[in-house]
């Protein structure tokens, strides 16, 4: 059975619950109103979190940058669109089928899947393939614990995941983006979807997602730049044969499947050497940091990956 090591930070590395947790509360009745007003339901809902064993040493982004600077292209091509321009979206009530290569396929509704697991807070750094980033607290799941559920067939070699279609409420799927194809699809290796830092991540900041966060269920693979972290999740399936993803689909030169962080290899228009800290202040409004290899998650994850080309197989 494959092993993983947790982060070991000491404690004065962590910024500690109770102050991120204040600053939750500060900041969410200043702006989460702002951030979903528009939404069907005014103000997200509070989750039941229970501490989850990674935590980022640095401090969260604040919830203002988290709800307003996004991409969610379902939405529109600017960072804004998806904060001003989701309010028509309903994120209930909603379902998440779990089938294919599996011995259990199910359809789950939502808010009982919620019920069904542990919802832990991670607090996990997110970089953007665009080479900027944020740390963002979230509350989910490991998708491992609703894959186990279901029980991967031994012919089952990755797992394929595709978003919601609803041209009427989402309205960069009527135009914009001509180039991406609807529904947004993604894919990973189950080995990866398996691993304990992969989640199902049904809140942030101890609330339900905001629907521009990918209400209200997305993907969260915190090693791999941010693309793959597909939203609004209603399909995923357990297949034999690597799965087709949105991006590489639209350009895969610059868009690879697996899109594991790595500062050596540039994306073909921009460096990926470095990144923008969103919410840090400076130069439009991030400072600057160096980029680690697997995002700063190489302990954990580094060995998914052996003896692979990560040049040829970005």
């Amino acid at each position: 059975m494959a092993r993983w090591s947790y982060p070991r930070l000491s404690s004065g590395e962590i910024t500690p619950r109770e102050v991120w947790l204040s600053r939750r509360r500060l900041l969410a009745g200043a702006t989460l109103g702002m951030a979903v007003g528009a939404a069907p339901r005014a103000l997200a809902e509070p989750l039941h979190t229970r501490p989850g064993p990674f935590q980022a040493a640095e401090k969260p982004t604040p919830l203002q940058d988290v709800t307003h600077y996004n991409n969610f292209y379902e939405f529109g091509l600017d960072k804004t669109d998806p904060s001003t321009r989701s309010g028509r979206f309903h994120a209930r009530p909603w379902t998440v089928s779990v089938e294919g290569l599996v011995a259990h396929p199910r359809v789950w509704d939502i808010d009982a899947l919620i019920a069904a697991m542990p919802i832990e807070e991670r607090l996990y750094r997110m970089r953007c393939v665009e080479a900027w980033s944020m740390v963002i607290p979230w509350d989910g799941f490991p998708l491992a614990s609703l894959l186990a559920l279901a029980e991967p067939l031994g012919s089952a070699r990755y797992v394929a995941f595709e978003s919601v279609v609803r041209p009427a409420e989402m309205p960069g799927q009527t135009g914009g983006l001509d180039s991406l194809a609807w529904p947004y699809v993604e894919g990973l290796r189950l080995d990866e979807a398996m691993h304990p830092l992969t989640l199902l991540a049904v809140g942030l900041y101890g609330e339900t997602l905001p629907n521009q966060n990918g209400a209200p269920v997305r993907l969260v693979v915190p090693w791999k730049y941010g693309f793959k972290g597909i939203k609004s999740i209603t399909r995923i399936r357990l297949v034999e044969r690597m799965p087709p993803t949105t991006w590489n689909q639209m350009n895969p030169a610059e868009y690879g499947f697996f899109a594991n962080v790595n500062p050596d290899v540039d994306h073909p228009r921009w460096s990926q050497a470095s990144e923008r800290v969103i919410g840090a202040g400076g130069f439009f409004g991030g400072g600057r940091k160096k980029t680690l290899m697997f995002n700063g998650y190489g302990e954990q994850v580094a060995g998914l990956y052996g003896t692979m080309n990560l040049r040829s197989f970005y």
